[in-house]
């Protein structure tokens, strides 16, 4: 996944520092990630969530708000305003890349700035908040003894994350007088809450709040037991998943045509585990799925494995084929089930040794309908024409068999008994 090291002017002139992440093909959409507060664009959840959107398609845009990360400015001098200055100044850089966000995606403070900015990035169709608070003067509740200080002295230093931050009396007053319920009902745009019910940052009522505020179309979606940060991975995965199939409900995403002699496109994978096997598979905008190994050879289990895809292939195959054909010749064929078995294990073949083994792929085909034996034995002989039978038995053997279900075992009784008869 290529990411490029961009730099670009904040609401205040400071040059930002941010990175843009990159899918491996076609850009199906661009998302625009705003980080928690006092965080950097190198969050472990903001870089987990921009991987796996990449890998499906989707390219991300992650920066450091003024005065944090790699981004020039003073701190002190920024607020929640200058946060949202900062996300429509990024909106409009990618702008002048043709890439204008369809997307908005915000993180614990970032959540509630992407609903407050979307009134200024007109291009947003969708906004996501993970984490995020109702009110931005919840932030307040977190500087603790500090707060008197502020108010008393005009600033003070207060540790966050582990690391010092001056936070100044202008800082108090803005987010006072931030409160999300205009910018919620005029947001224009779907919206997706994602948080999580242990939350003990930011509560859950937030979330209940932002929800009963905004109009339709809005979705909520929980996060388990995930903590604020979302610090793990299986959690930043998850949430990844979820905006990327929620976001083709709203977002039109446009493939290019295939390239010539792929009439169904390109399928892209992308590895998502270095330490694993896990696999992202993308095939256009719509099509995303998981490939892994069993826990058993080392994977995570979260996907098929290789060989359970080329099994999966060949019942699917199988089973249009013969759909096909059925409903050319216009007969009574109700239902249909494949089922396939491989007798090789893709991770013991990944390092050959010894002879070669041959692929032995068991099909076993259940039809439904009241089909004449005849009718029966002529469907099996089509299903070892499916197209990608076809292409497995030049290298491969692939072995089927008809499993008769207890309505054909009838039909066929009643067919005997009527010619015993006659």
């Amino acid at each position: 996944m290529p990411t490029e090291r961009l730099r670009f002017p904040g609401h205040a002139g400071d040059e930002l520092s941010a990175r843009l992440d990159l899918p491996d093909g076609p850009v199906l959409a661009t998302a625009l990630f705003a980080h928690c507060f006092t965080c950097s664009k190198e969050i472990p959840a903001a870089r987990r969530i921009a991987a796996r959107l990449a890998a499906m398609g989707i390219a991300v845009l992650r920066f450091d708000f003024t005065g944090l990360g790699h981004s020039e400015g003073e701190f002190a001098n920024t607020n929640f305003s200058s946060n949202v200055e900062d996300l429509i100044a990024a909106a409009q850089f990618l702008a002048g890349r043709n890439m204008a966000p369809d997307l908005l995606i915000g993180h614990s403070l970032g959540g509630a700035a992407v609903l407050r900015a979307r009134a200024g990035i007109p291009s947003a169709r969708a906004v996501v908040t993970l984490g995020a608070p109702f009110d931005p003067a919840h932030v307040a509740h977190h500087l603790g003894a500090a707060l008197e200080q502020i108010q008393r002295e005009g600033e003070a230093e207060v540790t966050l994350g582990n690391r010092p931050f001056v936070i100044r009396r202008q800082f108090l007053e803005d987010i006072r007088q931030s409160a999300l319920g205009t910018a919620l009902a005029d947001l224009d745009a779907a919206l997706l809450v994602m948080h999580a019910p242990r939350d003990m940052t930011v509560g859950i009522d937030n979330a209940a709040q932002i929800f009963q505020a905004a109009l339709h179309p809005k979705s909520f979606v929980t996060l388990d037991d995930a903590d604020h940060l979302i610090s793990q991975a299986r959690d930043a995965d998850y949430a990844a998943e979820v905006i990327a199939t929620w976001v083709t409900r709203y977002v039109e995403m446009n493939p290019p045509a295939p390239p010539p002699g792929a009439p169904e496109g390109i399928i892209r994978v992308t590895e998502a585990d270095p330490d694993g096997f896990l696999q992202d598979i993308q095939n256009g905008p719509y099509h995303h799925l998981s490939a892994d190994e069993p826990e058993a050879y080392g994977g995570t289990n979260k996907g098929l494995s290789p060989y359970g895809f080329v099994a999966a292939g060949l019942g699917a195959c199988t089973s249009m084929t013969l759909r096909m054909y059925a409903r050319r010749k216009g007969w009574p064929l109700d239902g249909i089930r494949v089922e396939v078995s491989h007798d090789k294990v893709h991770a013991q073949d990944a390092i050959p040794s010894g002879p070669a083994k041959i692929d032995r792929f068991s099909r076993v085909i259940h039809l439904q309908g009241d089909l004449s034996p005849e009718q029966r034995e002529k469907l099996l002989e089509i299903a070892d024409k499916c197209p990608v039978h076809r292409t497995l038995e030049q290298s491969s053997e692939v072995e089927t068999r008809m499993e008769n279900d207890p309505a054909a075992d009838l039909f066929e009784a009643e067919r005997a008994a009527a010619h015993s008869a006659g």
